[in-house]
């Protein structure tokens, strides 16, 4: 999944929704517990519900290694599935990566090679030799952490670095790394003030976008100045979709929360004329 077939995707979907899978089996339906895969099948079911309205999905890794091997197998099943019934859906692994050089190259070859997913998200603390390692994989894309939704990411991220804030460091450097063009970055919605100064350093690079909605991200604010002549934005909801019932017709009514975030996305596309 290069960038131009995730751009063919959204035009043709009229959306730029990403489902988070962050699958709490004290949060999905009891009868699923019955089976022998809960966190499949769960997610299976919200896959084959929403995937005509949204682009990506994203399983947040933790969520799958609290429980243990299970949640592994389950995570393999999920990716595998997508890969062979939905292969025009952009996977990202919410993994949050980056360590030395060789330890990254690990992690590469594990979600990239092993798993197969098309992304993953990566912390650029460690600096360039953390994260060319996944850049080196020529037709797969890294998410860096820029400016998250978090409270906590004012203690460091908005930090004066050189005169400038600490993630704008981060970013004009991020540019000169190899195959950077390959880079994607994470910039929480509930930051929508920062996203024109974002945009002034990363004009072409998309932005994987969580906190809208519950998180007090506004969708209108984020697109307004986050929105490139690709469209360059990948808005995340997790809870609010996948956690709509807990009742038997869960992944319909998942569908529906998806389908109102999607018909929003329409209006601000056709509106853009995008």
């Amino acid at each position: 999944m290069n960038t131009e077939k995730l751009v063919s995707e959204i035009k043709r979907k009229q959306s730029f929704l990403c489902i988070g899978l962050d699958v709490d089996l004290s949060k999905i339906p009891a009868h699923l517990l019955e089976l022998s895969s809960p966190i499949f099948e769960f997610n299976k079911a919200i896959i084959d519900a929403t995937h005509h309205l949204c682009v990506a999905y994203k399983p947040n890794i933790a969520f799958y290694e609290a429980y243990g091997l299970e949640g592994w197998k389950a995570l393999k099943l999920t990716i595998d599935y997508l890969n062979t019934n939905y292969p025009e859906i952009f996977t990202i692994a919410d993994a949050k990566r980056g360590d030395i050089g060789n330890t990254s190259s690990m992690y590469a070859i594990a979600f990239f090679e092993d798993l197969g997913f098309d992304s993953i998200t990566t912390a650029p603390y460690m600096g360039k030799d953390s994260i060319e390692p996944f850049l080196a994989f020529e037709d797969k894309h890294t998410i860096l952490l820029a400016l998250t939704s978090n409270p906590g990411a004012f203690d460091f991220q908005t930090l004066e670095s050189n005169s400038k804030p600490f993630y704008q460091s981060v970013l004009e450097t991020s540019k000169t790394w190899n195959n950077s063009k390959n880079l994607m970055y994470v910039v929480g919605a509930t930051k929508a003030e920062f996203f024109k100064s974002i945009r002034e350093i990363i004009p072409d690079h998309f932005l994987l976008v969580p906190g809208i909605g519950a998180q007090g991200g506004s969708l209108e604010d984020v697109c307004k100045y986050g929105l490139n002549s690709n469209i360059g934005l990948l808005i995340n909801s997790s809870r609010a979709i996948i956690y709509a019932s807990k009742t038997k017709d869960f992944a319909a009514h998942a569908a529906q929360k998806a389908k109102d975030l999607q018909q929003q996305m329409k209006a601000i596309l056709v509106k853009n004329k995008t």
